[in-house]
């Protein structure tokens, strides 16, 4: 099904009223890794795991707020290098296939035999990278802003693109780099993200997060969220982002990850949700997606960009995570 479903009349549903986590803890992952996850909600509710953006972008309270807290099992977690994980901002083991290892090590800890994913971004990335290798432990997946970490993504983004609808804030994006190595920002930026001039660094990680702060959602007016404005949190970000990024996300050739879900997904259940003018990872992903993967629903907002927190999008993912409470609880 695809649905474009603001052309209906219905009353928008909102976020859950905030909820307290009921555990936390800390997950050794390697030698060098541990992981801060925490579990709220009902212990004896569905279980879903709830997987951030970035990558680098950490989990917040925020993130429980899409689940009615009677009926699930919030699992969150900040996946290497950021959030309240350590070491911060760290590069060195960590790839898209030791963040699904983490996910899979985290199950086990958590004693849970199968949940629900849930990943806008970045973490639609994620999900999709997880359940592609383990999909006997899905029930099923719900998604937003669906990334799937192309070459064709990443040039219309980073490159040329999202440039022409932004041209003020990619201006400002630009402006750490000299005229010379601008034909390749993602690898331009690298050097000067993994260099040793704290203050060289520290003005890349801003320029780098704030293009995306400034794009991520049609009600933005030139400002960046807050967390942007922390120089901890875009340093995590920025770095670990263009890490994965210059590493083509770690996968063997571009384009595997939605031929492995065509191949390995055909039978699991989704939703995928997508504003139409998400300039930050346009439609035409979702759309791609959707073709490749049968049981998927996509519901495209019309009025909507990237974040999570435009009322369309929330209003399609509380539907959505409502209506796989329903169908979970009785299995």
């Amino acid at each position: 099904m695809v649905d474009e479903y603001m052309n209906k009349p219905k009353l928008l549903r909102n976020l859950y009223a905030a909820y307290n986590a009921n555990k936390t803890g800390n997950l050794s992952v390697s030698d060098q890794h541990t992981l801060y996850w925490e579990e709220s909600g009902n212990p004896k509710g569905v279980p879903v795991i709830a997987l951030h953006g970035g990558p680098g972008g950490g989990s917040s309270p925020q993130m429980r707020r899409f689940f009615d807290a009677r009926k699930y099992r919030v699992i969150l977690s900040d996946q290497r290098g950021c959030g309240k994980s350590t070491p911060h901002s760290e590069l060195e083991e960590n790839t898209t296939w030791h963040l699904v290892e983490d996910i899979e090590k985290l199950r086990q800890t958590l004693g849970i035999e199968k949940w629900v994913l849930f990943g806008g971004s970045w973490g639609s990335t994620l999900a999709l990278a997880y359940a592609v290798t383990y999909p006997e432990r899905v029930l099923g997946i719900i998604l937003r802003g669906v990334f799937l970490l192309t070459q064709a993504e990443l040039r219309w983004f980073y490159q040329e693109g999202a440039s022409r609808l932004f041209p003020d804030a990619f201006d400002r994006f630009l402006d750490p780099i000299p005229e010379e190595e601008r034909h390749d920002l993602i690898t331009a930026y690298h050097a000067r993200l993994t260099c040793d001039d704290a203050p060289v660094r520290r003005r890349a990680a801003r320029a780098w997060s704030h293009w995306e702060g400034e794009t991520i959602t049609l009600n933005s007016q030139g400002r960046s969220p807050s967390r942007f404005q922390d120089d901890d949190f875009v340093d995590a970000f920025a770095r670990i982002e263009n890490h994965y990024f210059i590493n083509k996300g770690f996968f063997e050739r571009d384009g595997w990850l939605l031929d492995a879900v065509r191949e390995r997904l055909p039978d699991v259940p989704g939703t995928i949700v997508h504003g139409r003018y998400d300039v930050v990872t346009p439609l035409s992903t979702a759309w791609a997606l959707k073709k490749a993967w049968p049981k998927a629903d996509l519901h495209i907002v019309p009025n909507a960009g990237h974040s999570s927190m435009e009322a369309g999008i929330i209003d399609q993912l509380i539907r959505a995570t409502d209506t796989f409470a329903k169908i979970f609880a009785r299995s």
